[in-house]
């Protein structure tokens, strides 16, 4: 299968027993359903797949196990997220064996490069493989800018095909677009500002607060493609409050806990996280209630 880089790419969660340990069943539960609810793709061990807090034999456990269920219905898109080049290199050599779709990748973990170090990084995983591979930008948590410098020095980079845009400056997505043109194809990776994304050029989006309400993330996505931005923002407006846990250190947390209340999955996390509590906990609790009772009934319409 190959990559159609558009629509609606949940970062889907990792499900866990209660010792903690890999729920392999009810991980493929959840991907299964989403698949049901008409995502397009699936993003599997991204942050919201706990991708830090799994070792190193779990990851090919799990991925087989999502291939596995996927079954070729959506391109599975696995997170490769490493503290050194040699070990992102081999995951990704694993991961292409195992039966994985593409690749995003994001700079080496705790270390912050400089320039040349980032696209050596790149590169070298993406000679490692022929999967096609979307970079993942998220300068606020990983304290790291996947420049236009570094995507210049990467265009000769063939199968780095696509970009996780989730810088909050959604000025991000025009500069990318006048420099590069069609060279890379570009996904929302903010939730928060994925309605500005999208209507800026962004060809699809990597969500987190899909795996809770999928059915209006893909009605967001397929409204605009048909170009009704009126129900769009009609869904945005009322998805925002929600959409902003995605922006907060203990999203995670908060995304798992959503899925928990929509029947979707379980809430327990690995440490150093920890499941919401107290004041935190009614927050969340309450907006997702919240947006569940008051949940948009809308058409699309196509635009004329």
């Amino acid at each position: 299968m190959k990559v159609d880089w558009r629509g609606v790419f949940p970062a889907v969660t990792t499900q866990f027993k209660e010792d903690l340990s890999i729920d392999v069943p009810e991980s493929q539960r959840v991907i299964d359903d989403l698949i049901k609810d008409g995502v397009t793709g699936i993003i599997a061990l991204g942050t919201c797949g706990e991708n830090n807090s799994l070792e190193p034999d779990e990851k090919r456990t799990l991925l087989s196990a999502i291939v596995e269920v996927v079954n070729g219905r959506v391109p599975v898109v696995v997170g490769t997220s490493e503290l050194t080049t040699p070990r992102a290199v081999a995951f990704a050599r694993d991961a292409e064996k195992i039966g994985a779709t593409g690749l995003m990748l994001l700079p080496a973990m705790v270390y912050v490069p400089k320039t040349n170090e980032l696209v050596e990084h790149f590169t070298q995983v993406a000679h490692a493989t022929g999967l096609p591979i979307m970079l993942y930008n998220n300068p606020t948590a990983y304290r790291v800018n996947i420049g236009n410098d570094a995507l210049e020095a990467l265009r000769p980079v063939k199968n780095i095909v696509a970009i996780k845009e989730s810088a909050a400056d959604t000025r991000r997505f025009t500069d990318v677009y006048n420099a590069f043109g069609d060279r890379y194809s570009i996904f929302a990776g903010l939730d928060d500002v994925a309605y500005e994304g999208l209507l800026l050029g962004a060809q699809g989006w990597v969500s987190g607060l899909t795996s809770a309400f999928p059915h209006e993330s893909v009605m967001l996505v397929k409204a605009l493609e048909a170009g009704d931005t009126k129900t769009a923002l009609e869904i945005y407006r009322w998805f925002l409050p929600l959409l902003h846990l995605d922006a907060d250190h203990d999203l995670v947390q908060s995304i798992k806990l959503a899925e928990q209340i929509m029947g979707r999955g379980s809430e327990r996390v690995r440490m150093p996280r920890l499941p919401l509590i107290g004041e935190r906990r009614a927050q969340v609790t309450k907006m997702v209630e919240d947006a569940a009772a008051s949940r948009p009934s809308l058409s699309i319409n196509k635009a004329a």
